[in-house]
C-alpha cells in the first residue's frame, strides 16, 4: 500500500501543478519550520510565525491529502 501511495505522490506531482506546488510549499514550510525549531528560545513574533507556518503547512497538507483522495 505504501508503494502504491508513493506511486500515486509521485504521478500527481509529475502531472498536477497544483499538487506540486502545494508539495513544494510544503517542503519549504517544513525547512523554516525546523529552523525555529532549533532555536532554544523564540521571541513573540518568533512564536507567531512558527503558528502562521504551521497553519499554512497543515493548510496545504489537507489540500494535497484531497486531490490524494480524488484520484484514489
Amino acid at each position: 500500500m505504501q508503494q502504491d501511495s508513493q506511486s500515486l505522490v509521485q504521478s500527481l506531482f509529475d502531472q498536477n501543478p497544483r499538487f506540486r506546488l502545494l508539495y513544494e510549499e510544503h517542503q519549504l514550510l517544513e525547512k523554516d519550520l525546523e529552523s525555529l525549531t532549533r532555536k532554544s528560545f523564540l521571541t513573540p513574533e518568533e512564536e507567531l510565525e512558527k503558528r502562521k507556518l504551521q497553519k499554512l503547512k497543515l493548510a496545504g497538507k489537507d489540500e494535497m491529502e484531497r486531490i490524494l483522495n480524488n484520484y484514489r
